[in-house]
């Protein structure tokens, strides 16, 4: 097999191409989180520029094709933007470890799903969320999130993000324990640990509303989760050589694979193949929804965006991303 070149999908991964982002749209919203990080101060100064240079106005455009104004664009910007920097600083090498991340993250939820206390604990915890550069990412991005959003996404959003507390944490506990998991557990957890929060605002940012009647079936829930699943390997698999290379090298599905045969260049194969299996499955479910409701066809229509936009960021990114020597 040919060795990819940088830019070049991965060998094998099942994927269709998606036309390049308007890059004048591209820049405009990189300038506006720019300066919304600088007026909202809601990174450490050391990772200001990182989380600038992410590359969060090409992710978006590519995700969100489907988008309402730029005000819902940079709707999903900022609440992309935040979740990178409570990641970085609660969870991952940058500030963040496995100790202590359960107290962490519920105060980190409660940015997003405010407490409601009495007298002076309300104040300590008003002067608790803004004095936290995190916790005032999580709080500007959900307060612009809800002037463009329905209540019900609003708060299908906060579910969704406690969802992903929830795997953060499952993957803390392995690492405490010295523990990797059996890849059924893993995928298990990655399904928590996932775009999740991103793909299903796909609606609101399109600027209607998916009935809750309609996303709550549970052939929808399951389009959603295969989605959601497909697009996480995809990070897994395009981080692999980033993530080995870091001081804690972190868990992910080629990683998980490998423990169980030895061989981490057919761990890294089979994780394509995995991939593969969750994209046509997700691909096959939607497929049998498809026709039933306009709105739900153009939910889904929203979700095979995201997934097929976020692969293309990632596999152009390089950058942020290199490809192991698997194919030589």
């Amino acid at each position: 097999m040919t060795p990819p070149r940088p830019g070049d999908p991965i060998p094998g991964l099942y994927c269709q191409p998606v036309p390049e982002p308007d890059l004048a749209t591209v820049a405009e919203v990189d300038a506006r989180v720019a300066r919304w990080v600088a007026r909202e101060d809601v990174c450490p100064p050391q990772w200001r520029q990182g989380l600038v240079g992410f590359g969060v106005g090409r992710a978006v455009v590519l995700q969100y094709p489907d988008y309402a104004s730029m005000e819902h664009l940079m709707a999903a910007a900022e609440l992309l933007a935040a979740e990178n920097v409570v990641d970085d600083c609660y969870v991952e090498d940058f500030g963040g470890s496995p100790e202590g991340l359960g107290a962490r993250l519920v105060i980190a939820q409660s940015a997003l799903d405010p407490a409601h206390l009495t007298g002076k604990y309300q104040g300590d915890w008003e002067r608790g969320i803004q004095g936290d550069a995190a916790l005032r990412s999580y709080r500007t991005a959900m307060r612009d999130f809800e002037a463009i959003a329905t209540p019900l996404q609003a708060d299908r959003f906060r579910h969704d993000m406690g969802r992903l507390h929830l795997g953060y944490l499952a993957e803390a506990t392995w690492k405490l324990d010295g523990r990797v998991p059996e890849v059924w557990e893993y995928l298990t957890m990655r399904q928590f640990n996932s775009f999740r929060p991103c793909l299903t605002i796909t609606d609101a940012i399109a600027g209607y509303e998916l009935p809750v009647e309609i996303y709550a079936l549970p052939e929808v829930q399951r389009a959603v989760a295969l989605a959601c699943n497909a697009t996480t390997i995809v990070n897994d698999l395009y981080s692999y050589t980033k993530e080995l290379a870091m001081q804690h090298p972190h868990l992910n599905l080629p990683v998980v694979l490998a423990a169980e045969t030895g061989d981490h260049r057919s761990a890294y194969l089979r994780a394509v193949t995995v991939h593969n299996d969750l994209m046509r499955g997700f691909e096959d479910t939607a497929g049998h929804l498809h026709g039933q409701h306009p709105l739900l066809d153009r939910f889904l229509d929203g979700l095979t965006a995201w997934v097929l936009g976020n692969h293309r960021w990632h596999q152009t990114n390089t950058s942020r991303y290199t490809l192991p020597d698997f194919w030589n």
